[in-house]
């Protein structure tokens, strides 16, 4: 059986947490809040699948169109970004190295984050908005020094990512892309959280970017350079992963700035990152107010 995906929500402008059926959404919240606040204690106490088979047999209370989806991780301690992860995206750089040895990664803030159907902001410091489509991989059990032949115990479900960069304040330091990557709503997450039980869920999962239903980033995720099993080891070497936080794997070739001249996100436009067993995580663009 397919389970229901599970997604943080506003209705009238109170936040819930339900599991996404065909007709709507079961408002799981209302059973277990004062157990479980937002979604974060349920992946910490190891329940995402179970409440996911308790609310497959009932009938929806909120429908989709009533809804305001939020990312599905409410204030998550860590969100850990990986940079050039595909091998077509090294080549990009044309500077003649072979793939690096190690990951690079940055971290975003959670408020730079919005979710599904919720326009990304073009800030008003600059027109260079772009977009990068990524799997994200939700951590669900606390680890440190975690083996690679143990790491994926420690997902608890997959997500979409849309790591929206504004790319000349990538460049405004020598070490560091950070301003770049932390404009407030300049990317999203979402639409839910499809819970991870099997390898075979992320093994060769096709990642494609659509702008304006025009394809423009397309890879699969078994020619990542660094595999899920090996980002789940290495981070945890220096950081404790705990349940809630995300990894962000990366982003292949094709984002807006590789194109000469370069295409940059404008208000308008539509972006669609889309993953098979995922979803699809949609957003339109507006102007900072």
């Amino acid at each position: 059986m397919k389970l229901p995906r599970l997604a943080t929500y506003s209705v009238k402008g109170e936040t819930h947490y339900g599991a996404v059926l065909e007709g709507g959404i079961v408002d799981l919240s209302a059973r277990h809040a004062k157990d479980y606040p937002t979604l974060r204690e349920v992946i910490a106490a190891g329940k995402l699948v179970s409440f996911a088979e308790e609310a497959a047999g009932r009938t929806p209370v909120h429908a989709l169109g009533e809804i305001t989806w939020l990312p599905p991780v409410p204030a998550p301690e860590k969100i850990i970004c990986i940079g050039v992860n595909y091998p077509d995206r090294n080549a990009e750089y044309k500077d003649g190295q072979d793939a690096p040895k190690y990951p690079s990664m940055f971290m975003r803030s959670p408020r730079s984050f919005v979710g599904h159907d919720t326009p990304l902001v073009r800030p008003r410091a600059s027109a260079q908005l772009d977009y990068e489509g990524e799997i994200a991989l939700v951590i669900g059990k606390q680890g440190r020094h975690i083996a690679e032949s143990a790491a994926l115990d420690h997902i608890a479900a997959l997500t979409l990512c849309n790591e929206g960069s504004v790319r000349d304040w990538l460049r405004h330091a020598k070490f560091n892309v950070t301003q770049g990557k932390n404009f407030d709503s300049s990317g999203s997450l979402g639409p839910w959280l499809v819970p991870y039980t099997k390898e075979a869920q992320i093994a060769d999962i096709r990642l494609t970017t659509h702008v304006n239903g025009e394809l423009r980033q397309d890879d699969r995720t078994s020619r990542l350079m660094f595999p899920f099993r090996y980002l789940i080891s290495y981070i945890s070497t220096f950081a404790t992963l705990v349940p809630g936080d995300i990894i962000v794997t990366g982003t292949p070739t094709g984002a807006g700035a590789r194109f000469d001249p370069p295409r940059y996100l404008k208000p308008g436009d539509v972006i669609e990152v889309a993953a098979e067993g995922i979803g699809s995580l949609r957003n339109g663009v507006v102007d900072e107010a």
